[in-house]
């Protein structure tokens, strides 16, 4: 049987899981309760010019990540600050096989930065992938239920036959920002069948130092594509 259209699996993931939010688990046609809605905190100015991490003071340009280092990344976007109740709803999507609710967060990021992915002139859609080993532990990749997510409302190819992860590297959370890009060392590696696409836009779930987009990004760029943007559910805060 032939992969059933975006629509009607949507209706009949509703049908098995009906919607919840997936901040305080209540049931919400919405998605969102609005309740809820009140307590995230979405990403506006000022923010980073480069990764889009919100910035306290508004007079700079760039968080002090950004400012010192050389990126392969061309500009990226998270939706919301990575906080209570955010962080917790992301802990819960990937730990706690709550896939149903990247249908909710592909719909923010395209509700938010759509424009912006237009603006951008995305030609592909590339989820940061997992290791095979913990994609069979999880049972899945939230970065990818995501992107196939945005595919769909935006018409924009997915292509989950990319990028790989190649190396089974330690969770990053528990690295400091050095650690974690030495992790990601050989790590990633991109199908030699590739035809590079001009812009390709990486999908994640959180963005804290960016070592994962980064070494992602770079990758494709050594295979030929010449920008690379990402987004990201979540992002934290920039200093």
């Amino acid at each position: 049987m032939g992969k059933l259209p975006g629509s009607l699996a949507g209706r009949l993931l509703d049908l098995l899981y009906p919607p919840v939010c997936p901040f305080c688990g209540k049931l919400s046609s919405e998605g969102i309760c609005a309740a809820c809605r009140k307590k995230i905190i979405c990403v506006s100015e000022p923010r980073c010019m480069h990764c889009g991490k919100p910035l306290r003071d508004e007079t700079q340009e760039y968080c002090q990540t950004c400012a010192r280092r050389r990126s392969a990344i061309d500009q990226g976007r998270g939706l919301w600050l990575h906080a209570d109740p955010v962080s917790g709803a992301v802990y819960r999507f990937k730990y706690k096989n709550k896939r149903s609710w990247g249908r909710i967060f592909a719909g923010e990021l395209a509700r938010q930065y759509g424009g912006q992915i237009r603006d951008w002139g995305i030609d592909e859609i590339i989820p940061i992938p997992l290791h095979a080993s913990r994609k069979r532990q999880r049972g899945f990749n939230q970065s990818e239920v995501i992107a196939r997510e945005l595919s769909d409302l935006t018409g924009i190819p997915c292509r989950t036959d990319v990028l790989f992860r190649i190396r089974k590297t330690v969770p990053q959370k528990k690295l400091g920002p050095d650690g974690r890009a030495a992790n990601l060392q050989g790590a990633f590696a991109v199908s030699r069948r590739w035809d590079a696409c001009g812009k390709a836009l990486l999908i994640d779930d959180i963005y804290t130092t960016g070592a994962t987009v980064e070494k992602a990004a770079k990758m494709l760029k050594k295979a030929g594509c010449r920008n690379v943007y990402f987004l990201t559910i979540s992002i934290g805060q920039g200093l």
